[in-house]
């Protein structure tokens, strides 16, 4: 069947189930739930799949909100999968358009799976949950849960991946940073503050010496590093000398490498100060994403298939870099990240504004340019066999 009644078949389904793609998108906005709770959207996007003849597998990969959907051709022939996100932030929801993400991928799926019966192959979502950082609780260890997906062998047969994230400008995919966490954890000795301070050992006195420790070294660290870390317990009253103290930091380098190598840095400053206040350090060590490795050739398809959606895109070199564990992703398999507009160009991610850009009418317009954007692509490469042979040739070319 000829490329253009394909695609044809996909912006039908697309077209017709709009609302339905929009109206699941708004109720994850309506209840955003933090990483490993996802329990709502893990659910929404699940029936969704369900509905389509997806056999959906969910608590994988030792997480109990994420899900594995696959819909296969009795044909042979690629595997393409899509990557979804739904989790929401701390405090501030959906201010990372979430909400889209996962919805649009779970539509470009659904959308492809139309026309499998023609092509051959296999369509595969990836429910990934706490993309934002994993809380500890029921739902799921904290860490990086996509690479837990790759270690649970989930990738073993991916031939690509695919996904889209909201911004403020439509891009194409871009280097990203990869990214460690240390917790820091003070043990002093509690006392009342007024009349027996000497007999207490402050833990908060050692965390601020930590604190602006680490304010110094980042004078001294090279472009493109980033350190930078809050207090999550800073004592319970101010008549008490805190016993305890505690606070998390990212590590975040162009490599995995350039993160490793000042993780130690960091580890000193804190046993000396523990040492210069007499108070005990715990430090606890959490893996986080690895750098993006990009696919020149996948993002050559997804630049035809932006602008055929009639989406401008923004050329000019990157300025900015942030983290996701889709980077663990690109290491496996090749994979492509681009982000599409849903608001003026200064919108800047993990905002309010940002987040009323993921419920605006243009965030939703979005999602369903992203859907067509991602299903022409994952098109492309079943019936296309010479694009996908040069989406893995630059794939191994960096390897």
């Amino acid at each position: 069947m000829p490329l253009n009644t394909l695609q044809l078949t996909l912006e039908s389904h697309l077209e017709k189930h709009s609302a339905d793609y929009i109206a699941v998108a708004k109720s994850i906005f309506a209840r955003p739930e933090t990483g490993n709770n996802e329990y709502f959207a893990s659910e929404q996007l699940t029936n969704l799949l369900s509905a389509q003849g997806f056999e959906v597998t969910r608590h994988v990969a030792g997480h109990e909100t994420a899900f594995h959907a696959v819909k296969a051709s009795i044909k042979p022939g690629p595997t393409i999968a899509f990557l979804a996100e739904y989790d929401a932030l701390i405090g501030i929801g959906h201010a990372c358009g979430h909400n889209l993400i996962g919805t649009t991928s779970v539509a470009a799926a659904i959308a492809l799976s139309q026309v499998l019966d023609q092509t051959g192959g296999r369509v595969v979502v990836l429910g990934t949950p706490a993309e934002e950082g994993g809380l500890a609780g029921p739902g799921g260890p904290k860490g990086n849960v996509k690479k837990r997906f790759v270690e649970a062998g989930l990738l073993e047969d991916v031939d690509a991946a695919l996904m889209v994230h909201p911004a403020g400008k439509t891009r194409l995919t871009e280097a990203t940073l990869a990214n460690n966490h240390l917790y820091f954890h003070f043990y002093g000795k509690p006392s009342h503050a007024a009349s027996a301070p000497h007999e207490g050992i402050n833990a908060l006195d050692a965390l601020v010496l930590l604190y602006n420790g680490i304010s110094v070294l980042r004078q001294q660290l090279p472009d493109g590093v980033r350190v930078h870390g809050i207090i999550t317990d800073g004592g319970q009253a101010p008549n008490v000398i805190p016993e305890y103290a505690a606070a998390h930091y990212y590590i975040r380098a162009d490599s995995r490498e350039q993160v490793e190598a000042l993780e130690p840095r960091l580890r000193a400053i804190a046993e000396g100060v523990a040492l210069a206040t007499g108070t005990r350090v715990e430090i606890d060590h959490q893996i986080g994403p690895r750098d993006f490795k990009r696919n020149p050739a996948l993002d050559a398809l997804l630049l035809e298939a932006l602008r055929a959606a009639g989406e401008e895109v923004d050329l000019s070199p990157q300025r900015n870099k942030v983290s996701t564990d889709a980077g663990d992703i690109s290491h496996a398999v090749p994979t492509a990240h681009p982000w599409l507009k849903i608001g003026p160009d200064d919108l800047i991610f993990h905002t309010v504004p940002f987040r009323e850009a993921a419920n605006s009418e243009r965030g939703y317009q979005a999602l369903l340019i992203g859907a067509r954007t991602l299903a022409r692509t994952g098109l492309r490469l079943l019936i296309d066999a010479d694009a996908l042979h040069a989406v893995k040739a630059d794939f191994a070319r960096q390897a």
